[in-house]
């Protein structure tokens, strides 16, 4: 295992890739460690149906895109296998199985404590993203449940619940995407939606929001929210009508404010409206089959996904720095007010309205070029 290195890259997925992709470009020593047993863990684990709900012209990595025979928008498999031959152009051989368990800074070094052993470096860029740990599932009563719970990180497919009723908690991307693999495997999906939300289509006339996004760039988020509002509205109709609440911000100012991600509907809306797929409020408790709900309606279910995303800001148990380098992940590295400070680096963590993958890119070349220099 390498003891010495100008740079530790901490995670193998997306975002360490990029940044060993643009360190091995620009000549840079480093090392990367990854927990997992190979490179894209995350998308390895994810259930089967997913896909990338972001085009693959904005949503690949510095200096490869996605191969012309692969679709608009790549499946889970096709993400893993570009992965794969992004380590391979670019020669990235990391320390697998490596844990990092303590990472701090000693004079002028970054030292990382791993299962491993111990690697030191001038400069560290923490590439785990942040979504790492499942959010626990805490819903009353949910011990008497006679069927399964279990969260959307564990969830595979819908042929696993072919014929039973299950009700997905969470309107989210992963939310809404399982809710349409339950229909087609067979199961009879519910939802369960505790707060007021934003949707957009995926395309608009055949054009991905994404690159009409990037028009809208440079214009306040609420402005363009008002501006986008009526063309939205004329494709996707009143939510209202489907048992759905608005939130009263829009989708860009709901990025931007909250770093949260509304949903670009890929179907989800066409079931409900077909009656294929049931929308509840918030669930008040279980007893046994049944789940009761805020409004005071009821319903039995054979089972639950609760997709109801992940924590942020593990990172702070492993790395022994000021609290105010995390405020930063809020931003884009370019706004970031810590930037290359003592040589640390954070990539993958803000979510920007024009894509994360494409802002992992750009990450990932501001920091090569920082630590270059």
């Amino acid at each position: 295992m390498k003891k010495d290195t100008n740079t530790v890259i901490v995670g193998a997925s997306i975002s360490g890739l990029a940044c060993a992709g643009c360190l091995t470009k620009a000549g840079i020593d480093y090392a990367i460690i990854e927990k997992q047993d190979a490179v894209a863990g995350p998308w390895r684990n994810h259930y089967e149906r997913l896909h990338l709900h972001t085009n693959k012209a904005l949503s690949h990595l510095p200096y490869r895109k996605f191969g012309s025979n692969i679709p608009r928008y790549p499946s889970r498999l096709q993400v893993v296998e570009y992965m794969v031959a992004y380590q391979k152009q670019f020669e990235i051989r990391p320390q697998f199985n490596t844990e990092a368990r303590s990472i701090s800074k000693e004079g002028e070094y970054w030292v990382t404590e791993t299962t491993n052993g111990q690697i030191r470096s001038k400069n560290l860029i923490m590439a785990t993203g942040s979504y790492g740990l499942p959010r626990s599932i805490d819903i009353a009563g949910m011990e008497t449940f006679t069927g399964l719970i279990l969260h959307s990180s564990n969830y595979t497919s819908g042929r696993d619940f072919k014929g039973q009723k299950v009700l997905v908690v969470g309107f989210g991307n992963s939310a809404c995407e399982i809710a349409i693999d339950l229909y087609e495997q067979g199961a009879f999906p519910s939802m369960s939606v505790r707060s007021a939300i934003n949707v957009l289509p995926r395309d608009i006339l055949g054009i991905p929001i994404l690159q009409l996004g990037l028009l809208m760039a440079r214009i306040p988020p609420h402005l363009a929210d008002k501006l986008n509002a009526p063309l939205i509205n004329a494709f996707l109709g009143d939510i209202k009508e489907l048992g759905l609440r608005k939130l009263p911000y829009g989708p860009l100012e709901q990025i931007q404010k909250h770093q949260a991600v509304p949903l670009l509907d890929i179907g989800t809306l066409k079931l409900i409206r077909k009656g294929l797929c049931t929308i509840y409020d918030g669930i008040d408790h279980i007893l046994h089959k049944t789940v009761f709900f805020k409004s005071g309606k009821k319903a039995d279910f054979d089972a639950i996904v609760a997709a109801i995303g992940y924590n942020k800001g593990f990172e702070a148990d492993i790395l022994h720095v000021d609290k105010s380098r995390f405020e930063d992940l809020n931003v884009g590295t370019d706004r970031q007010r810590y930037f290359a400070k003592d040589g640390l680096y954070f990539c993958g963590f803000y979510i920007s309205p024009t894509g994360q993958i494409r802002e992992i890119g750009r990450d990932a070349k501001r920091i090569a070029k920082s630590i270059s220099r």
